[in-house]
């Protein structure tokens, strides 16, 4: 880790909040617990015990690994419904092979992100591949939920393909801390991910004993996951190490630091930076579900076991 950098951070457009911004304060910090997922690979549960309107229009995420699978070892999911939100998956080491009931997916890997708006629903899959299987090898990456407002629930399913290489790079100002936007916007630099959602998600790489200070838009909320590595955040310099998420308030800036001793397995701090505009209507959640309503929830249980949400093809393709 990472899998998408550049030799020299300092040839990138640099990024740095302004003087007078307001420095946003941590709020909480929380320590994912470890779990499983799918036929039973590793994650770490990054929002477990925040508060849902410090976390809004975000619904969960989790950190798939990071792990050294032996032969035969790696893991998917099965096949499983969605409806009414998004799912983004960001491959940061390894490969995984995606497919869905709407005929979308693909194969991602090292810094690849794949984007699926399930709207009104669909069946999908992910797998590694036969020969990540039948050799083993490092699987690292993240999925994170995305809430829809009530007027897009029902939209039509879409998905999107981001390769790693179409990520904005941006550095701060010393070159101390490389940003990759995989979606929304950065002091006016663009990632590539549509988005039905107003958000932003940055993978930033800070150096040890670097520090960096972004402007944030004040309407987002704003979120720091810590993927690998120890640091700060806030102004305040509140201590977070890997597993980690701090809950940032009110304000126009936000600041990671990195620790200038790092642990041996990670050389850098590793930090996902979220932001999004709440959505701010009342959430009914279940199982693969987001919706506003327990009738509609129920109605989305229906409409799965009728087979109204897709079939599984014949041929999957793993």
């Amino acid at each position: 880790m990472p899998a998408v950098t550049v030799e020299n951070p300092l040839t990138l457009p640099k990024v740095a909040a302004s003087g007078d911004a307001a420095a946003r304060t941590v709020l909480a910090v929380t320590t994912a617990p470890s779990g499983f997922e799918g036929e039973g690979f590793p994650v770490r549960r990054a929002f477990a015990g925040i508060n849902y309107k410090y976390l809004d229009p975000f619904i969960m995420m989790d950190q798939m690994g990071e792990v050294e699978y032996a032969a035969g070892e790696p893991k998917g999911t099965p096949w499983h419904p969605h409806r009414g939100f998004e799912t983004v998956t960001y491959l940061i080491d390894g490969t995984f092979v995606h497919q869905d009931s709407n005929g979308g997916g693909g194969t991602i890997r090292n810094g690849d992100t794949q984007w699926m708006t399930a709207g009104s629903g669909l069946l999908h899959i992910e797998a590694p591949p036969e020969s990540l299987v039948t050799s083993g090898g490092l699987f690292h990456g993240l999925q994170l939920w995305v809430n829809l407002p009530k007027a897009d629930k029902m939209m039509d399913p879409r998905y999107q393909d981001i390769r790693g290489g179409q990520v904005q790079l941006l550095a701060s100002p010393d070159g101390g801390a490389l940003l990759r936007v995989i979606a929304g916007e950065l002091d006016g630099h663009q990632g590539p991910g549509i988005t039905h959602t107003p958000i932003t998600m940055i993978h930033a790489t800070v150096r040890p004993g670097a520090e960096v200070t972004l402007p944030w838009r004040e309407d987002f909320n704003g979120l720091a996951y810590v993927l690998a590595g120890r640091g700060t955040v806030g102004a305040e310099r509140r201590p977070v190490h890997m597993g980690q998420t701090a809950v940032f308030g009110a304000g126009s800036s936000l600041t990671v630091r990195a620790d200038e001793k790092q642990d041996g397995h990670a050389p850098d701090l590793e930090v996902v930076l979220l932001g999004g505009r709440p959505i701010r209507e009342p959430m009914a959640h279940y199982g693969p579900f987001v919706m506003n309503s327990q009738a509609e929830l129920k109605q989305a249980f229906e409409d799965f076991q009728a087979g109204r949400l897709g079939t599984v093809p014949a041929v999957h393709g793993m």
